[in-house]
């Protein structure tokens, strides 16, 4: 019924509406695995998974529209400058709806204190930051050890860069598998950037903003890509199916995708430059 209520024509181009949607879906999938599976002893061990699930499902429609309609439109121009302008309509309405997922997430995790609602999320961040304990990993998220010499920020760079390309090439081949398929790792993205910053903020309400700003600062340019590259694996998708590699229109789609990647491999490593080099000055 919500996905009759909530139409993706009407909304494609109202960036405050993206936003409100996304923070509506990402609260209901959040509040209904707090409702109905908390004091389950099995399924509320799996918290983290359901509430992917559930966001998803409410998403699909969205994403299925924006990308059956980007490869109509993408038959249609040619060149680096006509193809962003076409599609960027499409990128700020996924970036706007991503942005809601990460308030919501953040906000519902923060207020609830419930720690299973986001498990799997603070295992992921907690295998990246510090594999020991949860304690550890506040403690090397906040910054305490200062030494980020040249030679560690340049290997910490590389490897931020292999990270960011692993999951472009993941993103893309969901995405070419499923057109809409793509929007699994864009969420789990969201609710891991929201257990990060449920860290960050000390589990304190007033300090959402500022965990906000410490993540979305690079984090941003880095979703970007990565929507970017979930465009480009619909529309290469699609278009094999509608006209087949033989056909003319369908080498202009496959021109048009290559530029699109390499536009999300350059904000890509933007986003690593800001990341290691900026971000850690303004965030201690």
């Amino acid at each position: 019924m919500l996905e009759s209520l909530v139409n993706p024509k009407r909304l494609e181009k109202g960036p405050i509406k993206m936003l409100l949607i996304g923070i509506l879906y990402a609260s209901l999938s959040l509040l209904l695995v707090h409702w109905f599976f908390s004091k389950d002893a099995v399924l509320s061990e799996a918290s983290g998974m359901i509430v992917i699930l559930f966001c998803i499902m409410f998403s699909l429609p969205f994403m299925y529209f924006i990308i059956k309609k980007e490869e109509k439109e993408d038959e249609e121009v040619a060149g680096f400058f006509r193809v962003w302008k076409i599609h960027r309509d499409a990128i700020f309405a996924l970036m706007w709806l991503f942005v809601g997922f990460i308030i919501a997430f953040s906000f519902w995790n923060i207020i609830l204190q419930d720690a299973n609602l986001l498990n799997f999320q603070l295992q992921t961040y907690c295998q990246i930051n510090s594999p020991n304990n949860l304690e550890n990993c506040l403690n090397q998220y906040l910054g305490n050890s200062d030494s980020t010499g040249a030679a560690i920020r340049g290997l910490h760079f590389l490897s931020i860069i292999e990270n960011n390309v692993y999951v472009m090439i993941f993103t893309l081949i969901f995405s070419l598998i499923f057109g809409a398929g793509a929007i699994f790792i864009l969420i789990w993205n969201a609710s891991v950037i929201s257990a990060a910053i449920g860290i960050f903020a000390k589990y304190q309400i007033n300090r959402i903003p500022l965990g906000l700003a410490r993540y979305m600062v690079h984090g941003f340019p880095e979703i970007t890509a990565y929507f970017i590259t979930a465009l480009a694996g619909g529309i290469f998708g699609i278009g094999i199916i509608r006209h087949g590699i033989k056909d003319k229109r369908f080498m202009k789609v496959l021109e048009n995708v290559f530029i699109l990647l390499f536009i999300a491999l350059v904000i890509l490593v933007i986003a690593a430059v800001i990341e290691v080099y900026f971000t850690p000055i303004f965030f201690r």
